[in-house]
């Protein structure tokens, strides 16, 4: 298995120099130069499995330059830090499944993913004898689930940016309470785009990249997308215990991460009926697949913060495949997008489009109304972004499927808007309450890249 540059501008490489690349060094983002393809018999061999185990199968389809002992290794750690034996259960209620992928450290379903990274970052750097300085942007759970994934681990420094205010409570303490040496956090006076666009940049900058060991830990790491592919699995061979109807998922996304693994779980073989990517008012993907309508707006701070995005990092690898994989395409279209501030797809494409996905943007009304809804008729408390997912798929998948849902965060990160909703306290985890009171280390700064990289040099490990 070898990874190319969604740019064409790189030589295939393994599996682990993907991992340790992060961003392709020609701007663009990393893929399979094909994808594995699983077969219904072997599907049906997989009921049974444990997670780890089904995470092993699909993973080490993608993987040849680790023996399969160390992978599984890793894979076992990496899944024994989450609370629930099943790591990411499937609930049924009102008509609906939902896939909690909230049971790791941090709470968020960031950590199925970032749990194994750090693991994979620990393996690979400790053969080749090396350091890794990761440096990243976060709406709020992908920065606290990568601090947790490396804190402490040798070799690796970490450097977080989030936007100051725009994140949870909670998940501003998640990160900023973890004091260890090698963890940094950065408040960005700005939003998340403006956090990613300055990650992009230093990344882009490949003499600095070399002489300080940049890693990534956003998604646009491959092996983070690839975590991610396996819970798609898992939840549809949950489901297919339990129905013969056709199974869709519902997924609340901003950055494209997460509803991306489940195309390539599509690709691979995964018998999965339709892909709905539900928005919050930050809507530009849904205005792109509904409307052809992929052009840059404001960012409106919700209640549904992580989703508080425009430009999709993600998106590249999937318009990749649509464009064919022609990379001189790929690189038109964002250079369209950066002096336009769109990009334009051919009728024939947006028809591709609407084959792959369907979606809705659901506004902050909505969502606290589902809250309040999902409560009173189950008794079962979703968090916002969640929300967002079930409300879309209630209003656009057929009653009669298994509509499954991605629960991407637990209910006590966004205990305000949760409370809001409700109008009574949500009970906290006493992984939340131990934050109280704790000792907190973050440095404010504007959205300054010069400084950013100041900041960074000064403090590098």
């Amino acid at each position: 298995m070898r990874y190319i540059s969604t740019r064409g501008g790189i030589n295939p490489i393994p599996f682990k120099d993907a991992v340790m690349m992060g961003l392709a060094s020609d701007g663009g983002l990393l893929l399979p130069q094909s994808y594995p393809s699983v077969t219904r018999e072997q599907l049906e061999s997989w009921r049974g499995l444990s997670y780890p185990e089904l995470a092993f199968e699909v993973i080490s389809r993608f993987v040849d330059d680790i023996p399969d002992d160390d992978l599984k290794s890793l894979i076992i750690r990496s899944y024994a830090t989450f609370t629930h034996p099943d790591v990411t259960p499937l609930v049924k209620y009102d008509g609906v499944y939902i896939l909690e992928l909230f049971h790791g450290v941090t709470l968020a379903f960031k950590d199925v993913a970032l749990q194994f990274l750090g693991n994979l970052f620990e393996y690979i750097l400790a053969e080749r004898k090396q350091t890794l300085n990761i440096i990243g942007a976060t709406s709020g759970d992908t920065g606290s689930a990568a601090i947790h994934g490396v804190r402490g681990k040798k070799g690796i420094s970490i450097f977080i940016l989030h936007p100051h205010g725009k994140t949870s409570a909670v998940q501003a303490m998640q990160m900023t309470s973890v004091t260890d040496a090698n963890v940094h956090n950065i408040a960005v006076r700005g939003t998340f785009d403006d956090c990613q666009d300055m990650v992009k940049e230093l990344f882009g900058d490949l003499d600095f990249k070399e002489k300080y060991s940049l890693g990534a830990v956003n998604s646009i790491n491959w092996a983070r997308v690839l975590a991610q592919v396996v819970y798609y699995f898992y939840a549809w061979l949950r489901v297919t215990d339990q129905t013969e109807a056709p199974v869709h998922f519902s997924v609340p996304t901003g950055n494209f991460g997460d509803i991306f693994a489940g195309y390539v779980a599509k690709r691979m073989g995964l018998p999965v009926d339709k892909l709905l990517l539900a928005t919050n008012e930050n809507n530009i993907l849904t205005r792109f697949i509904n409307a052809s309508d992929y052009s840059l707006g404001g960012v409106v701070s919700t209640v549904s913060p992580s989703m508080d995005i425009q430009i999709a990092s993600n998106f590249e690898r999937y318009l990749f495949h649509l464009f064919a994989e022609n990379s001189d395409r790929v690189k038109e279209a964002f250079a369209e997008l950066k002096e336009h501030g769109r990009i334009s797809c051919s009728l024939a494409e947006m028809a591709q489009v609407r084959k792959d996905f369907c979606s809705a943007s659901v506004d902050q009304a909505a969502t606290l109304q589902t809250i309040r809804n999902f409560y009173a008729e189950t008794g079962y408390l979703l968090d916002p972004h969640t929300a967002v997912g079930v409300k879309a798929a209630l209003d656009l998948l057929p009653p009669d499927s298994a509509r499954v849902c991605l629960a991407t965060a637990h209910p006590a990160k966004f205990s305000e808007t949760v409370e809001q909703s409700l109008g009574f306290q949500v009970p906290v985890p006493e992984s939340v309450k131990e934050l109280y009171g704790k000792p907190t280390r973050c440095e404010l700064m504007d959205a300054d890249i010069d400084k950013i990289r100041e900041f960074f040099v000064a403090n590098v490990g």
